[in-house]
């Protein structure tokens, strides 16, 4: 999973015509660090997509503008525009976020 670290950064990635999909976290947070637990696997079976990492204290103004309010979140982008949003309340098992790639890939 490559790091995006600016702004810019984050709006060439979220421009690509193919679904990509972009985990915000922060270091401080446990519930991240449950979740790293288990991505791994996901990131494995998910593995024709690109996955970005963001720690929502560096570039907090993307957070703020994709209303990314709980962490982790993992969201969706496809062409500029964002297609899908999994909130940190249902981020917390491995079924959760494997439900809602079906749902929206």
């Amino acid at each position: 999973m490559e790091s995006i670290h600016t702004q810019d950064e984050f709006n060439k990635v979220i421009q690509s015509s193919k679904p990509v999909m972009v985990k915000f976290q922060a270091d401080w947070c446990p519930d991240c660090r449950r979740m790293e637990m288990f991505i791994g696997e996901i990131l494995e079976e998910y593995k024709d997509y690109n996955w970005y990492d963001v720690n929502r204290d560096e570039v907090p103004a993307v957070a703020e503008q994709y209303e990314v309010m709980g962490i982790p979140s993992i969201l969706i982008f496809q062409n500029g525009e964002k297609i899908g949003h999994l909130h940190s309340a249902y981020a917390k098992t491995p079924e959760e976020v494997e439900e809602f790639l079906q749902g929206h890939l």
